[in-house]
């Protein structure tokens, strides 16, 4: 496996998820994934700028041009571990590192797909974003509907084919109309409630069955703030503990995940380093640990 760390927080509404890395890596990640026998290297993080020394851009996609260069290194990191055999396990950061992410798998492998497990839908676009946040695009992005200011001469876009969302909670109305355009998978809080988590995981790696890869975008928000309160943009009524750790149990068992990331870890929000702690544990489910 290896681990690349992508601090960035310009996609973001509020500052503190920039050390999000340094706060899983610090909770044991290395540790706790060398104790399930697997090989594990750590390539540092790459360079991200602050807002405070950034031009804003444009108003509607705020940042945008400082995230795609650092979503580019990030891509670059990802082909370059994918060719050496490794896992690529990205830490962000806030969600618009997945750009990065998936254009890195995308350039080794073609397009794939992405399970997307998080509280939101990341499928709004310049033209119908509330907020400008950029985090908040990278899956429309991927999936090659943000726009020609989101195409890149790194990696391709889109990166993906094929999308299944779980955990969905918020949605804005632009993001409700992609999804159906598109035809994108979506197993909302209420399905679950109704179904079940394995039901979900099950029918979403149905759905995304075939592709050139298969990516794992896991949100920290997508599980209640009880459990993770370190987030930005917290949505009451998430995942349990216990469910979340299910699904990564069920990608486990499925094996069928060929990189990772995790992002949205906020310390400067968290209380004791809980959520990145709980973050560790997640990934360590998603590698094969198992209760017995």
């Amino acid at each position: 496996m290896a681990i690349i760390g992508a601090g960035l927080d310009l996609g973001a509404g509020r500052r503190g998820v920039d050390m999000g890395p340094s706060a899983i890596r610090y909770a044991g990640l290395e540790s706790r994934v060398r104790a399930l026998g697997r090989d594990v290297a750590d390539w540092g993080d790459v360079r991200a700028p602050v807002p405070e020394a950034t031009d804003e851009g444009s108003e509607h996609a705020r940042y945008l041009a400082q995230i795609k260069d650092v979503c580019e290194r990030v891509a670059a990191l990802v082909d370059d571990a994918t060719a050496q055999r490794h896992l690529p396990l990205v830490l962000g950061g806030d969600h618009s590192i997945a750009m990065g992410t998936l254009g890195g798998m995308a350039r080794a492998r073609g397009a794939g797909a992405a399970l997307w497990i998080d509280a939101h839908g990341d499928l709004n676009r310049p033209s119908t974003s509330p907020s400008g946040n950029v985090h908040g695009m990278p899956l429309a992005a991927a999936l090659g509907a943000a726009g020609d200011e989101f195409a890149s001469g790194v990696y391709p876009t889109p990166s993906i084919t094929r999308a299944a969302l779980i955990g969905i909670r918020s949605l804005d109305p632009g993001e409700r109309d992609l999804i159906h355009e598109l035809g994108v998978c979506v197993f909302t809080m209420n399905e679950i409630d109704r179904h079940g988590i394995e039901r979900a995981v099950s029918e979403a790696l149905e759905f995304l069955d075939g592709a050139a890869f298969l990516h794992l975008s896991l949100d920290m928000d997508v599980v209640d703030p009880m459990f993770a309160p370190g987030v930005g943009t917290p949505v009451r009524g998430g995942l349990s503990y216990r469910e979340a750790h299910l699904a990564m149990e069920l990608l486990a068992e499925s094996n069928r995940i060929d990189s990772m990331e995790v992002v949205e870890v906020n310390p400067v929000l968290d209380r004791e380093n809980a959520t990145a702690e709980l973050a560790v544990e997640l990934v360590a489910s998603a590698l094969g640990a198992r209760i017995l």
